[in-house]
C-alpha cells in the first residue's frame, strides 16, 4: 500500500511529488570526534506538493523540540546577513515610523543579530526563541530580552497578556521552520496590534526550482513557499500581504509584508508589486504540477555532474575539501554520497561545528585555517549563496593554484 500523507494546511490528500532525495540525517545533527561510533537516524527527504493550496512541503518525522531545542547556527556567524539586518532596520523605521513608543518583536531571533540594530536606536524589543542556548547568547551578548519558546496561538496570547502586542512582528527563515503552520500564523493573527505591521523572510520556491536549488531541502523546513501559497494560508486566518520584495539572500527569498485584512492604512495600502508577484508566479509555472513534478530529474542530472567531477579530480591526482558545513551542504553530501574519499574534509568558521563530522556522511569539520596547511588543487563551497563573502575571504589559496568549485546550479568552477 501507498503512503500518502495529507497537506499541513488544507489537509487535502498530498498525490504529486517534487523530489525525492532519498533518506537523510538531521541537517544540523553534527557528531562529535569521540562518538565516531554512534548510530544516527535517517528519515526520508521527500517534498510533496498540495494540488489544492500549492503548498510545498516535506512529512515531519521529528518534533520541532528535537529539531531546535539545542542548535548549532548562530546568524552572526555571517557578517552579509548582520548587514543585511541592519540595512532591514533602517529602511522600516524609515517607512513605517517605528520609535521608542512601539514594540518590536521578532520570532525565532537567533543571537539577537536583527533586534540588535532596533535596540540601539532606543526602540523595545522582545525576542522569541526556541532554542535556549541560542536566547542565551543575545542576552548575555547583546542584551536583547528572550523568550524561551515556539511561537502559536498560546505564545501570542501571553504576549498580549503582558502587553508585548506586537507594533512590527517579524521572522527571518522560520516560516518554513514550522510543521504546525495553521498555529503558526493563528498566533500571528492573535499577537499583531490593530494597526501593526507582519514582515517575513523566506527562500522562494520559484527560485528553488529555476536555479535547481535542492540542497535548500532539509528535514528543519517543513514547508517550500510562494508568494501565491503564503497569501491564501494567510488570507485564511485573516491577513493580508499588502507588500512583497525580491531578495537576493539565501539564493533568492522574498519578503513579504502583512496587515490585518480588517484594518487597511495609508502605509498598508496594497502595492502593484503584489499583483506582479502573482503573474510572475503563475506565468513561470506555480499553479501546475508538470513544472514541481519535473524538477526531480534535473535533481538527479545535478548529482551525476557533481560526482563525475569530483571522481575525475581524484583520478587526476587532485585533491579536495569543503568549505561550510552548513545545512545545504549536509543534504547535498547525503544525497550524492560524497564522503571522505572524495571530499578529504570541510572547514566551517564556527566554533560550535569545528571538531565535529558532517551528519551521515561523516567527513570531518576543522577551521579555515586548516586549508592553508594542506593546500588543496580545489575547494567545494557548499552554501553556494556566500560564494563572494568566502571566495573573497580564502583568495590566498590562489597562490599555490587552488581554485573554489561550486555545486548549484551547475558544477562550475570559478575563475
Amino acid at each position: 500500500m501507498k503512503h500518502s500523507p495529507e497537506c499541513r494546511f488544507c489537509a487535502e490528500p498530498l498525490a504529486h511529488v517534487m523530489c525525492d532525495l532519498g533518506m537523510s540525517p538531521m541537517a544540523n545533527s553534527y557528531v562529535k570526534f569521540e562518538h565516531a561510533q554512534n548510530a544516527e537516524k535517517h528519515y526520508p527527504l521527500k517534498v510533496w506538493i498540495c494540488e489544492k493550496c500549492l503548498l510545498s512541503q516535506l512529512e515531519s518525522f521529528e518534533s520541532p523540540d528535537a529539531i531546535f531545542s539545542d542548535y548549532l547556527y548562530f546568524s552572526s556567524f555571517s557578517t552579509s546577513w548582520v548587514e543585511h539586518a541592519r540595512k532591514y532596520c533602517e529602511m522600516m523605521t524609515e517607512r513605517f515610523g517605528f520609535n521608542a513608543d512601539s514594540q518590536i518583536v521578532e520570532i525565532a531571533s537567533n543571537d539577537g543579530y536583527l533586534l540588535q540594530h532596533f535596540k540601539a536606536k532606543g526602540i523595545p524589543v522582545l525576542g522569541v526563541e526556541p532554542a535556549a542556548n541560542v536566547a542565551k547568547v543575545a542576552w548575555e551578548e547583546k542584551g536583547i530580552p528572550s523568550v524561551v519558546k515556539f511561537f502559536g496561538v498560546e505564545t501570542a496570547k501571553e504576549l498580549v497578556a503582558t502587553g508585548k502586542a506586537a507594533d512590527l512582528l517579524m521572522g527571518n527563515n522560520v516560516m518554513a521552520h514550522v510543521p504546525d503552520i495553521n498555529d503558526f500564523i493563528g498566533g500571528l493573527k492573535i499577537a499583531l496590534k490593530p494597526d501593526g505591521v507582519i514582515t517575513f523572510e523566506f527562500p522562494h520556491l520559484q527560485r528553488l526550482i529555476d536555479e535547481n536549488q535542492f540542497d535548500t531541502v532539509y528535514h528543519e523546513h517543513f514547508s517550500y513557499l510562494s508568494f501565491l501559497a503564503v497569501e491564501k494560508m494567510f488570507a485564511h486566518h485573516g491577513l493580508t500581504l499588502f507588500d512583497v520584495e525580491e531578495l537576493p539572500t539565501h539564493g533568492g527569498s522574498l519578503r513579504i509584508f502583512a496587515r490585518h485584512t480588517e484594518n487597511a492604512g495609508a502605509k498598508t495600502a496594497i502595492t502593484e508589486r503584489v499583483e506582479a508577484m502573482r503573474k510572475q508566479e503563475t506565468s513561470f509555472g506555480l499553479t501546475d504540477m508538470e513544472t514541481y513534478t519535473s524538477f526531480g530529474e534535473k535533481v538527479k542530472s545535478t548529482k551525476r555532474k557533481l560526482l563525475k567531477f569530483l571522481i575525475e579530480a581524484k583520478e587526476a591526482g587532485k585533491s579536495i575539501v569543503g568549505y561550510g558545513a552548513a545545512a545545504k551542504g549536509v543534504t547535498l553530501v547525503n544525497y550524492c554520497g560524497v564522503r571522505d574519499d572524495l571530499v578529504d574534509y570541510v572547514v566551517d568558521k564556527s566554533p560550535y561545528k569545528q571538531n565535529h563530522f558532517m551528519p551521515g556522511v561523516r567527513i570531518p569539520i576543522y577551521g579555515p585555517e586548516k586549508i592553508f596547511e594542506t593546500k588543496p588543487d580545489y575547494v567545494l563551497i557548499l552554501p553556494w549563496n556566500l560564494k563572494k563573502e568566502i571566495s573573497g575571504e580564502m583568495a590566498k589559496i590562489r597562490e599555490w593554484g587552488g581554485k573554489f568549485v561550486v555545486p548549484i546550479p551547475e558544477v562550475t568552477v570559478l575563475d
